[in-house]
């Protein structure tokens, strides 16, 4: 598959336009089950904005539970490496269990100090993500009417 230069995806005819990312997924999938070369379409959200979404309060012993809960999967991961150079299956185990609390421990501990370093500056936990306000299926100038054509019997369909 090949990637077109931004400018190319962008400077193409709008086919159809949407308030949601699902309803312009919707669109492609609809040329798509109707046999258009959706490799000519593309989907552009436009009016970006960040949206963080916090999530509740950060306090030290989640802080230290959050990274208890990395390290933890850290040392396992770590075990399983370890493990592989193992004789036996009991020694397999040790290493898998020795590396899951050694991780949770010490995740705990960067997790409780590195929190207590940021002196209160940032007491919460958030998820971040970029939202378009709209988004507009295009397609290449030379299949941009039969897509436009197909996407208004969808409307109908949909009524």
């Amino acid at each position: 598959m090949t990637q077109q230069p931004p400018s190319e995806v962008v400077d193409r005819p709008v086919v159809g336009s949407y308030p949601t990312y699902a309803g312009a997924q919707r669109a492609v999938d609809f040329l798509a089950d109707n046999k258009f070369p959706v490799e000519h379409t593309a989907i552009i959200g436009s009016d970006l904005r960040m949206v963080e979404t916090v999530l509740g309060r950060l306090t030290r012993g989640r802080a230290a539970l959050a990274g208890a809960g990395t390290g933890a999967w850290f040392g396992l991961l770590i075990g399983l490496l370890l493990s592989v150079f193992a004789a036996g299956a009991h020694n397999v185990i040790v290493l898998l269990v020795s590396g899951l609390v050694y991780g949770a421990v010490f995740g705990a501990i960067f997790g409780f100090v590195g929190h207590a370093m940021t002196g209160g500056r940032r007491d919460f936990s958030s998820r971040s993500q970029i939202v378009a306000a709209r988004y507009e299926v295009v397609a290449d100038a030379q299949v941009a009417d039969e897509a436009k054509n197909m996407l208004a019997r969808m409307a109908m369909r949909e009524g």
